[in-house]
């Protein structure tokens, strides 16, 4: 099975509850069957066992909600959570929502630490459905299965090769559903992530959300925006997703952002490394890397680590550089080892690409991203549908074309999902919003600035624009962008218009 069918995852129990529950607007769901989830209390714990959080104070717990919200009296899941209680005089709790999809968010509780926010706010990181230490977590392959398929050499797109690679994502499918009831893969999507960030909301004992999302993040808080404009205090939206993009479009446009990304890092390359792996032609970068990466089609590059470099983990390494500038320096590093017969560097990267643990396992947000990514933004499944995006992808990405174009491609994986989407992409337009601020940065390879001048478009709010090649930037370090975004949330004040910060 290949990496490519993956789409791209003390014992001493605190007391401490949400307080007695009052039924408050807060608390009122959106069907009253809902209520025993809006009216429970928590019971928070040491979070050492499933994230390392620097504040000793960092506590977690698990709230639960439907699995499905059509039968709020079924069967139930839980939603790990995270909290670290405000310093200061407390204003509210700060929900930070985590990119992917399939990423764990637990971390980011430890985001904006030691800052205005950290003081007026309980931070509060969430594992969303299926992810993580949330139970029960989506899992496909085993961490011994990734490495075989990262380590596989990449298949042309001949009928033969289609026919194999086609074969892989069925089997795949099919690990999928041995590992996981059809009823959790049918509603692991945002669609139901917005309904149980609501009750969270309304567990936390927060009247209105406030929170900041990060990527893929920004899509959940516009559905959660979408679903319940009424319960929407702020929003800060960083590194911002289209809604409207079809999935196809959206791969195509990300694909061109890394790529004039990559233009960038090789004019710094080709003009003030020494020794440029890249030569000292920028307009020939795209032509050496290809040079440099064509022999792993056919062999992996020795390395220290027994396992070598795969042509799949020298592209996985050499995207996951790219997403921020500071990462150049050892890109250029990892690609002159490269010339010079190794791969060590770039599967170091790829590693943390793939947030390998020295021991040898996977988090397993692959898994939940492939599951995600099945029922929110479902790609066309055709073969003619398949052959047009990955025609349009070389075009887009010529850094990352392996010259083996044939006119054809295969099917991926959602292709033979056996539960339907539950979301199609479009545009929103949502009534009586409150003012929120999206942040997008010019040289954000993942998600491009175009995405977030069309979100804060739909959602009339204030865009707030860093300059840089980064994939987003909030509480980051840039004095410009957090004290605008702190202003926001702590006072409600919006930034200037026009703002662009450096």
């Amino acid at each position: 099975m290949r990496a490519g069918v993956v789409v791209a995852i003390g014992l001493v129990l605190a007391v401490t509850s949400v307080g007695s529950v009052a039924h408050t607007a807060r608390h009122t769901p959106p069907n009253p069957a809902l209520a025993r989830f809006y009216h429970q209390q928590l019971t928070w714990q040491s979070c050492a066992a499933y994230v390392e959080l620097a504040d000793e104070r960092a506590r977690c717990a698990w709230v639960r909600v439907p699995l499905d919200y059509a039968r709020p009296s079924g069967q139930t899941i839980e939603i790990a959570i995270s909290r670290i209680p405000a310093s200061g005089k407390r204003k509210g709790a700060l929900v930070f929502l985590q990119g992917g999809p399939g990423y764990s968010g637990l971390w980011l509780a430890d985001q904006a630490r030691d800052t205005e926010v950290a003081q007026r706010f309980d931070r509060i990181g969430i594992d969303p459905r299926g992810i993580g230490a949330s139970r029960p977590a989506v899992r496909c392959v085993s961490h011994a299965e990734i490495d075989e398929m990262r380590a596989e050499l990449p298949i042309p797109n001949t009928p033969t090769g289609i026919a194999h690679a086609e074969a892989d994502a069925r089997d795949y499918v099919d690990a999928c559903l041995a590992e996981n009831t059809p009823d959790l893969l049918a509603h692991i999507g945002t669609r139901e992530g917005v309904q149980d960030l609501d009750i969270v909301r309304a567990v936390l004992d927060e009247e209105k959300l406030t929170a900041v999302g990060y990527s893929y993040g920004t899509f959940t808080a516009t559905m959660y925006a979408e679903r319940f404009p009424d319960r929407v205090r702020a929003l800060v939206l960083d590194g911002a997703v289209d809604p409207s993009l079809p999935a196809d479009e959206r791969m195509v446009a990300q694909i061109a952002s890394f790529q004039s990304t990559f233009d960038a890092f090789a004019v710094a390359c080709t003009r003030l490394a020494v020794d440029c792996p890249l030569g000292d032609d920028e307009a020939r970068a795209n032509d050496v890397l290809r040079h440099l990466l064509s022999p792993l089609l056919a062999a992996s590059a020795p390395t220290l680590d027994h396992r070598g470099l795969s042509y799949y983990d020298a592209e996985q390494a050499i995207i996951g550089a790219l997403y921020r500038d500071a990462n150049w320096e050892l890109l250029t590093d990892a690609l002159r080892e490269l010339r010079d017969g190794r791969g060590d560097l770039l599967l170091k990267l790829a590693d943390w690409q793939w947030e390998r643990r020295p021991d040898g396992t996977y988090p397993g947000h692959g898994d939940a991203g492939s599951a995600i990514s099945c029922v929110d933004n479902r790609a066309a499944a055709d073969r003619a549908s398949r052959a047009r995006v990955d025609a349009a992808y070389r075009r887009a990405a010529p850094f990352l074309d392996d010259g083996r174009a044939t006119g054809q491609a295969p099917r991926d994986v959602c292709a033979f999902w056996p539960v339907p989407a539950t979301l199609r992409a479009h545009p929103v337009d949502i009534k009586h919003l409150p003012p929120t601020v999206v942040v997008s940065t010019t040289g954000d390879p993942a998600t491009p600035h175009a995405e977030g001048i069309a979100l804060a478009k739909q959602l009339n709010a204030r865009l707030l624009t860093f300059s840089g090649w980064q994939h987003t930037v909030v509480f980051d370090g840039n004095v410009c962008i957090d004290y605008a975004v702190t202003r926001y949330l702590v006072d409600l004040v919006l930034p200037p218009p026009d703002i662009v910060c450096g």
